[in-house]
């Protein structure tokens, strides 16, 4: 590593957590029980209600930005709105959410039943056999509510919906759907937060489980298992659980390369869960035994970024900038520059909610400004390829007051559990 092997005072202060009290940051979680219980029944799930007003709230959007309806296909949009469990296939099934007045929904005629029934409201349901098209259903639908203008679509309608619905809607500009769902989805209510919490929770709790049954001689497998089956007994559905051991940690998705744990190696989790529809995601690396110097020094460094990471982002900051300041600050200590190995070689952070990735992101350039309801990750690394990797990852939300954690720091490499 080039530059100074040793930490600034403010860096040191950052490390060693002093600068959590500084900053007024504090941990959300707290210490998990020795029971294990099902922690998932400690919040309620989104209500009908809520689901109404967000429809109510995209609908004034919509006529804030003269955008006639949406369009949602299957997918974390689509329940967010409505409710509805469904799944994606050549046959279309879709949401339709005008400016004013009722939602429709397009289904197969052999699937109006089930869609009925996977639904919490009376929507307008248009059907259509298989030898019709269900973008002429669309169309009527849109006819029928009489609201000029364009129409948008969901960030992932697929290609064929798209196509289909120009040709349908000859007089309409199809237009991107953006502004509308993220206006509504990138903003978290309190009880998505409450949600939240209890995902990140379980998670935490299952890492403090399985920390302390790791063995020599464990497969990343094994060790992923055993988070898995942690997270269910707890109440949480796994999204992923990923184990990267010693060099393999240096690559941010892993290798192939057969590894399992050793004395003197890195272990590297990566691990999520969904409570609700709302998804976890934190990451923990540790050595097994006793860390060397250069391991430590990496792992405070990649520490004092995540803090220094916190004390950026503030209301109406853009977002970019929380990326350029941490990866700034490793390159001052011989790390990079810019996205160059050793160093940070992704992004800093990514939005979370319903979907483990969305908007928004802590990358260079993104010019969204933080404000409140927010939900983002703070996950520096460093990689030094055929050696080793660090990546300690925390999500947060804003609030009025700045950013808020959902589960604590890691205190040091030899405590990662502990915040």
């Amino acid at each position: 590593m080039k530059g100074p092997t040793m930490l600034t005072k403010r860096d040191f202060l950052l490390t060693t957590g002093a600068g959590v009290t500084a900053l007024g940051l504090r941990p959300a979680l707290a210490k998990a029980s020795s029971d294990v219980v099902d922690m998932s029944t400690s919040v309620e799930p989104i209500s009908t209600a809520e689901r109404a007003a967000r429809v109510e709230k995209a609908q004034t959007l919509m006529q804030q930005k003269g955008i006639a309806a949406i369009v949602l296909e299957p997918g974390p949009s689509m329940l967010y709105f409505t409710a509805m469990r469904w799944w994606r296939s050549e046959r279309l099934t879709a949401v339709i959410i005008p400016a004013q007045g009722t939602v429709g929904v397009v289904t197969p005629h052999f699937e109006e039943p089930s869609v009925r029934e996977s639904l919490d409201f009376e929507p307008d349901v248009r059907v259509w056999n298989e030898h019709e098209s269900p973008f002429q259903r669309v169309a009527e639908f849109l006819d029928d509510c009489g609201i000029p203008g364009p129409v948008g679509l969901e960030r992932t309608v697929r290609y064929f919906v798209a196509d289909g619905l120009k040709s349908a809607l000859p007089n309409r500009e199809i237009v991107p759907a953006s502004p509308i769902v993220n206006g509504c989805r990138l903003y978290k209510s309190d009880h998505e937060i409450a949600i939240m919490q209890v995902a990140n929770n379980i998670t935490m709790a299952a890492y403090t489980e399985v920390f302390s049954k790791i063995e020599t001689g464990m497969t990343p497998q094994t060790i992923s298992q055993m988070m898995n089956e942690a997270t269910i007994a707890r109440g949480g559905k796994p999204s992923f659980s990923m184990a990267l051991l010693n060099e393999a940690s240096a690559y941010p998705h892993g290798s192939d390369q057969p590894q399992t744990v050793k004395e003197g190696g890195i272990i590297l989790m990566d691990c999520g869960c969904s409570v609700h529809g709302y998804e976890s995601d934190i990451s923990r690396t540790w050595v097994h035994g006793e860390p060397t110097k250069k391991q430590k020094r990496v792992w405070a460094l990649v520490r004092s970024g995540q803090e220094l990471a916190l004390e950026k982002a503030q209301i109406g900051t853009p977002a970019g900038q929380i990326d350029d300041a941490v990866r700034g600050l490793y390159t001052r200590y011989g790390f990079g520059p810019d996205y160059q190995l050793p160093g940070l070689s992704h992004r800093l952070g990514h939005g979370i909610g319903m979907e483990g990735h969305e908007p928004v992101n802590f990358v260079r350039g993104e010019m969204t400004p933080l404000a409140r309801g927010m939900c983002l990750s703070n996950e520096p690394g460093i990689y030094i390829p055929g050696e080793f990797g660090v990546r300690l990852e925390d999500c947060l939300y804003m609030t009025e007051d700045g950013p808020k954690l959902f589960s604590g720091l890691s205190k040091s490499i030899s405590d990662p559990m502990s915040v």
